[in-house]
């Protein structure tokens, strides 16, 4: 056995573990539809149901519901565009991934204006249902009234 064998021998088995340790680990089954929907359903206005939905499945918290045709909707959208700050708000300090709609309706004016400015066509995006900015702004009351302002002021009504 030569010294050039054995390095390569240690390399190899070094390797071969550092491929096994990034395999991924084995996903748990798909959520049950109807479990989503729930979830989704209770994120437009009850939040003990979110609660009590989130606690006893934590894979929820970002899963989507499709309405129909990609009208695909998350229980943090549905918050978004009913104007649920407290909702919203628990979500997202659970970890789910907010988006310009939801920011809009927290009245976040700076991250609206970042996210418009780094991607000006998203004002004229759409929410779940088709709902526009604009009617997240609106749905975030008082809150939301700058980010109205601003979006008014880029010609959007």
């Amino acid at each position: 056995m030569t010294r050039r064998s054995v390095i390569a021998a240690a390399a190899s088995a070094g390797l071969a573990g550092v491929a096994l340790a990034q395999q991924p680990a084995p996903k748990p089954p798909a959520l049950s539809a109807d479990l989503v929907k729930q979830f989704v359903i209770a994120g437009h206005a009850n939040l003990p149901k979110v609660k009590e939905l989130l606690e006893a499945t934590p894979g929820l918290l970002n899963a989507c519901w499709d309405w129909g045709g990609g009208d695909f909707e998350t229980a943090l959208e549905g918050a978004g565009h009913m104007g649920n700050h407290e909702i919203a708000t628990y979500l997202i300090s659970k970890g789910a991934r907010a988006n310009i709609f939801q920011v809009t309706m927290l009245g976040q004016l700076e991250v609206v204006k970042a996210l418009i400015q780094a991607n000006p066509d998203s004002k004229s995006s759409k929410g779940p249902h088709g709902i526009s900015l604009m009617r997240h702004a609106t749905a975030g009351g008082d809150v939301a009234a700058p980010v109205a302002e601003y979006l008014k002021g880029l010609g959007l009504s």
